[in-house]
């Protein structure tokens, strides 16, 4: 196997364990925050945050590294107009994306302390929610179009 097929693997690998972790454990999240069982919503805020950080994370780096990459065995330069929009859709998927890993860190809190004392959730763990779901929705659209762009590689 030569390097473009290790490094397109590598690609389309990344490029599956981002958008497919990222949409689980927003489905589960999601999910779990309209059962209205504060240990589910303890138990599944903890696994998201953890899903982020051993699989998104790692795929989050490895997909410029890995694109940037197979544009140089390609010989495409940065400009070149599909390529150019992945970047653009990538960083807006990014923005949306820092501060869902924050809301995220302070929901798995609010949710073990109103778990570990029998509570419910405070007012701030719900308002937090809509901003995560809000942001994800973006960020999800955006890594569509950046799925499409890879494969169809459009003249623009």
């Amino acid at each position: 196997m030569n390097a473009y097929l290790i490094v397109k693997w590598l690609h389309i690998l990344s490029s599956v364990v981002l958008v497919g972790t990222g949409f689980g454990t927003a489905f589960y999240l999601f999910f779990a925050n309209r059962s209205g069982v504060v240990a589910a919503q303890a138990v599944v805020s903890r696994l998201v945050v953890r899903a982020d950080w051993w699989f998104t994370t790692p795929a989050i780096v490895l997909q410029p590294v890995t694109g940037l990459w197979l544009m140089h065995l390609m010989g495409l330069p940065l400009s070149t107009p599909w390529i150019l929009w992945t970047l653009i859709l990538y960083g807006l998927a990014g923005l949306c994306w820092i501060p869902v890993v924050w809301l995220q860190l302070r929901m798995t809190a609010m949710a073990q302390a109103a778990h570990a004392t029998g509570q419910e959730l405070p007012a701030l763990y719900w308002r937090y929610a809509r901003w995560w779901e809000g942001l994800g929705y973006p960020a999800f659209v955006a890594m569509l179009a950046i799925f499409y762009l890879m494969v169809a590689k459009p003249d623009l």
